[in-house]
């Protein structure tokens, strides 16, 4: 008798805790199917306003959360530190100066995401509103890889929604910057009924390699062999491709073009007249000049100039070494960037510059060059166009207010989430059309 009661207290007692865990169980995932979803809105601060795009994923261990905002053309930016507490999710997303800090509450009925956003001393709300119908984008895309100089290379080609036989490619530039960085504008133009390609730089992504001991004329070819990868992939000849490139891609897109005579045409933006090395020297100049003064502003850009010379391979370590013990006492050398030099590796990339290669194409080239570039001179645009073969179809424009990223530089509330500059892509699509 007693082991019949027992049993049956144990039976109770399984069926109780199971009863526990199904409930705890349909809980936790009442929480995950709400929270997962696609939610748009418009972030307002002050004068500031730009709409937004969250989507929540969820995989089998942990959520997932991409940013996306058509204006700053960033396209599903992963973000980091994401944490979650039933109906709440936390995240960041993170730049190069700033940490951006989302605490995000899912409304009762499930409709909105009740957001606020903390970066630097700055808090502000916002609602996102669920979207449930998503509108299946335009475009197809195709994750492909190819070899370039034994190195297995990372990129994708987007395909417009129509056929098409214009083409633009995305040439790699700076940094450790991968594809990411120009999925946005690979996107638009596709809208735009274009198939545009663009690639993970060796070293950077999914990409094989290591881009800091490349030459440009390395990263170059990786560019060129992804060229002639896409044209053989598609059946579309040459004269039916253009290249585009931003900063250092600027500065390869003439050396590429130089390379490949039967490409269609060329797009650089933000692209200096002088070497990488003038160009760097230059953005140090224009943020440390105000705080140096005119006095003794050109001794300490002496020494800058040759700390670059020393990192570029253009002068020797007891050069500046010397340099550094005859200025070490003056007043301005605080101001001055000199890296731990037994940790400097050499750089030949700053010794390269782009003017004997304009002066070589036969293609028609759009330059674009903002007023407010920190790092390129104004006149490089002019300067550039001076020398190109093809004036009649080639065009130089200055976006006024524009800086290096082509952002526009104002009076922003919000100066966290600088805007692209309103002319950028339709000075581009405007010329395209007129080729």
């Amino acid at each position: 008798m007693n082991s019949i009661l027992k049993l049956r207290h144990k039976t109770k007692v399984f069926v109780l805790l199971i009863t526990i865990l199904a409930f705890g169980c349909k809980n936790n995932h009442s929480y995950d199917k709400d929270l997962v979803g696609f939610y748009e809105g418009e972030f307002i601060h002050g004068n500031f306003s730009t709409p937004i795009q969250i989507e929540i994923e969820k995989d089998s261990l942990d959520y997932k959360v991409y940013f996306t905002s058509p204006d700053q053309n960033a396209y599903r930016i992963p973000t980091s530190n994401v944490r979650s507490k039933e109906d709440s999710i936390y995240f960041e997303l993170n730049s190069d100066y700033y940490s951006f800090r989302f605490r995000n509450k899912l409304s009762e009925d499930g409709t909105n995401l009740n957001a606020g956003l903390a970066v630097d001393s700055v808090r502000q709300n916002f609602s996102l509103k669920r979207i449930d119908d998503v509108k299946n984008s335009s475009f197809r895309k195709e994750d492909v890889s190819f070899m370039s100089d034994g190195l297995n290379l990372k990129g994708t080609i987007f395909y417009p929604d129509k056929p098409s036989d214009k083409v633009l490619y995305f040439v790699t530039s700076s940094g450790n910057s991968d594809r990411s960085a120009s999925r946005a504008e690979a996107m638009n133009f596709t809208n735009q009924g274009y198939i545009t390609f663009h690639i993970d730089k060796r070293g950077t992504g999914t990409s094989e390699g290591d881009w800091r001991s490349s030459s440009i004329e390395d990263l170059s070819m990786d560019d060129i062999n992804a060229l002639n990868f896409l044209s053989n992939k598609l059946d579309i000849p040459y004269n039916k491709i253009g290249i585009k490139g931003s900063s250092q891609g600027g500065t390869k897109v003439p050396y590429i073009l130089s390379k490949m005579e039967d490409l269609a045409f060329g797009i650089v933006v933000s692209c200096p007249s002088t070497s990488l090395l003038e160009s760097d020297l230059n953005y140090w100049k224009n943020i440390n000049q105000p705080l140096i003064g005119d006095k003794y502003f050109d001794e300490a850009f002496a020494l800058e100039r040759l700390v670059y010379q020393y990192i570029g391979g253009l002068a020797t370590l007891g050069t500046l070494e010397n340099a550094i013990t005859k200025n070490k006492d003056k007043s301005w050398f605080s101001k001055v960037w000199i890296p731990n030099l037994d940790e400097v590796e050499i750089d030949s990339k700053l010794q390269f510059s782009p003017m004997p290669y304009f002066e070589k194409i036969n293609q028609p080239l759009l330059i674009i060059q903002g007023t407010k570039d920190e790092i390129i001179p104004e006149e490089s645009s002019s300067s550039i166009y001076k020398v190109l073969k093809d004036q009649l179809k080639s065009k130089a424009v200055l976006l006024v207010d524009a800086n290096h990223s082509m952002q526009v530089v104002d009076n922003s509330d919000f100066p966290y989430w600088p805007m692209p500059h309103p002319e950028y892509l339709s000075t581009i699509h405007r010329w395209l059309d007129s080729l």
